[in-house]
């Protein structure tokens, strides 16, 4: 089956049909119905988005497209298969009425949206959902209030689990690609479009001296202020500090209405390189344990949305990292399958989807590909349940000489301290990243002047005398102190590659990292600031990972206090989040004995003799 019809079949296509919300709001609507029988009942795909249901979706690529297919396109292929396909703009953007609040009006939306769809003499009264990023948000907070007739979903990097946990929030920390993402979806607002000052103001924007600043903001002076109704929801999410009403939201926390989700059969795609891999996992866990099954999890190397690209950063994984020729001929494929199974109940289809496939990095050359990147390989596994319940979770502990070793260290004293400063915070250097752009770029990129920072501790093993596969979720317990009243831990995996004529300094390789802000070590839901110079016992989170530490790699945990601008640089003050003040230097530490054992937890998977 190719990427996209080569002869799109006829459609009846229905544009900008005004569709009603229960408080009068009207939200544009494209229909794409089979023109032979326009008005015969048939499934519904339904794809709600913020980004213009008009204009191309940047993911709707194969391996080697130059550009996007249009959604037309995308709705015509499934018309031809006998769906109707529906195309909404999110309230408050392009063609819909409405004042635009990100995520928190979803819910009702979406559930008015599919009761409207059942009304229609086009629909057989089975839904399905689609989209990626903020169209598998605008499908979790659909799903989280029940909506009626869906009976299958595919939800594509996101779709939040906890938004405060993974997405808007980590750790307690505010996720600054809310403010980048802003910025530039402000552009398309229809207040900023129809006003030249409003306009030329935002594409003025100097986003690194903004960023060098960041510690002066407030409404009405910040890089949004041309664009209020952006920047109001902006500083709602970042002065929301702790976990409370705000957060559980259907639209932001589809983890407290499990029991009450749409009884779907869902597929749940992520990558290991994007924001959402925790959300993806969760949901599916969290479904699949409330009884809203069936659901497949599918994890690749990928940043973003990427699944049609071999590589993540500057690192490239090999033409099998793909999703199109490995998990299905193409992505419309793919989505056909799983729709034509529970949409039209075809049990006799194709092959069915493995419950989880995962894409495990690593294995390969370690050289240099002609396209300057470096080769980590990698391959494809089919599982059964996630987390893989073979999987031994191994500690690694952190030793004052820099070392790290599955052995405690001993009980002499033992402590490595630094200096952090928030005016100067250690800088992003990939991850999980999306819509940073020009500030910060996610994937894998190599961490080794990381090592040459005065405000990072690098532990690093010995090389390894086997091959190690690590997947799953990632944690670190540290025991650490500061003399402020606030301040931040971050901690970094990485896969350190031995020198080779390509890399004659070897290569430090990014795989996951997490960070805390101290005042939440206790509680989400009740922030406790510090005593200076106490020690505290502390668990930091990581989203999921897999790879394959090959023999004679090394493991290595960086500990610092900023990832910045992924996450906003805590000013060590203990002031409220999300408002201007002074700032204060902290100095930092880490405790290294018997009495503080500070340590990662692996989930190692046993492969051969992978067990030390």
């Amino acid at each position: 089956m190719p990427n996209s019809p080569s002869k799109p079949g006829p459609a009846t296509v229905l544009r900008d049909v005004m569709v009603p919300m229960r408080d009068g709001v009207r939200l544009a609507t494209d229909i794409y119905l089979p023109a032979e029988g326009a008005h015969a009942a048939c499934p519904v795909i339904l794809e709600r988005t913020p980004y213009g249901k008009h204009l191309p979706s940047r993911s709707e690529r194969g391996p080697g497209d130059c550009a996007a297919m249009e959604r037309a396109d995308v709705a015509r292929f499934f018309v031809d298969q006998g769906y109707a396909v529906v195309y909404q703009d999110c309230r408050g953007r392009y063609g819909s009425e409405g004042h635009f609040v990100k995520y928190t009006s979803d819910a009702d939306d979406g559930v008015d949206t599919c009761a409207w769809i059942l009304q229609q003499a086009w629909c057989n009264g089975r839904i399905g959902t689609k989209g990626l990023s903020y169209a598998a948000h605008t499908q979790a907070a659909l799903g989280s209030k029940n909506a009626p007739g869906v009976v299958a979903m595919i939800l594509d990097s996101g779709g939040f689990s906890n938004a405060y946990h993974s997405g808007i929030r980590q750790g307690g920390a505010f996720e600054m690609k809310q403010v980048t993402w802003a910025i530039g979806q402000a552009l398309e607002s229809e207040t900023v479009r129809n006003d030249p000052d409003k306009r030329r103001a935002l594409r003025s924007i100097n986003l690194l001296d903004w960023f060098c600043k960041v510690n002066e903001w407030e409404p009405g002076n910040s890089p949004l202020s041309a664009a209020p109704e952006y920047e109001n929801y902006v500083f709602e999410q970042w002065r929301n500090g702790s976990f409370g009403d705000y957060w559980r939201r259907p639209g932001l926390y589809a983890q407290g209405y499990y029991e009450h989700f749409c009884k779907a059969a869902t597929v749940h795609i992520s990558s290991w390189y994007d924001p959402y891999a925790r959300s993806a996992c969760e949901n599916y866990t969290g479904l699949m344990a409330a009884g809203k099954g069936p659901a497949c999890l599918i994890l690749g190397p990928w940043t973003h949305g990427n699944r049609f690209l071999t590589f993540a950063g500057d690192v490239d994984f090999g033409a099998r990292a793909t999703l199109h020729g490995n998990l299905a001929e193409d992505f419309l494929s793919l989505r056909l399958q799983w729709f034509d199974r529970y949409l039209k109940r075809d049990e006799a289809g194709r092959g069915r989807l493995a419950p989880v496939r995962l894409f495990v990095m690593g294995g390969g050359s370690g050289r240099m590909n002609g396209a300057g990147r470096r080769e980590h390989g990698g391959h494809w596994r089919d599982e059964q349940e996630w987390p893989l319940a073979r999987t031994r979770e191994q500690a690694w502990y952190l030793h004052a000489s820099g070392r790290l070793a599955p052995v405690p260290p001993g009980p002499a004293p033992a402590s490595l301290g630094y200096i952090y400063d928030p005016v100067e915070p250690t800088a992003t250097n990939g991850g999980a990243v999306t819509s940073g752009e020009p500030l910060m770029y996610g994937g894998a990129f190599d961490q080794g002047g990381a090592a040459a920072r005065p405000d990072v501790l690098c532990f690093q093993s010995e090389p390894l005398d086997h091959d190690t596969e690590v997947t799953g979720a990632i944690r670190i317990h540290l025991w650490v102190s500061s003399d402020c009243r606030d301040t931040d831990f971050t901690f970094k995996l990485i896969d350190v590659a031995p020198p080779n004529a390509d890399y004659p300094e070897g290569y430090a390789m990014n795989l996951t990292d997490g960070i805390l802000r101290m005042r939440y070590r206790d509680s989400w839901e009740t922030p406790a600031l510090m005593v200076p110079g106490q020690r505290y016992r502390i668990t930091i989170e990581a989203l999921p990972t897999s790879n394959l530490f090959k023999r004679g790699h090394r493991i290595r945990v960086d500990i610092a206090s900023s990832n910045f601008p992924k996450y906003d640089a805590n000013p060590n003050t203990g002031a409220a989040e999300g408002f201007s003040g002074p700032v204060k230097v902290a100095h930092n530490t880490v405790h290294l004995d018997a009495e503080a054992p500070s340590h990662i937890v692996l989930p190692i998977v046993p492969h051969r003799a992978n067990l030390i």
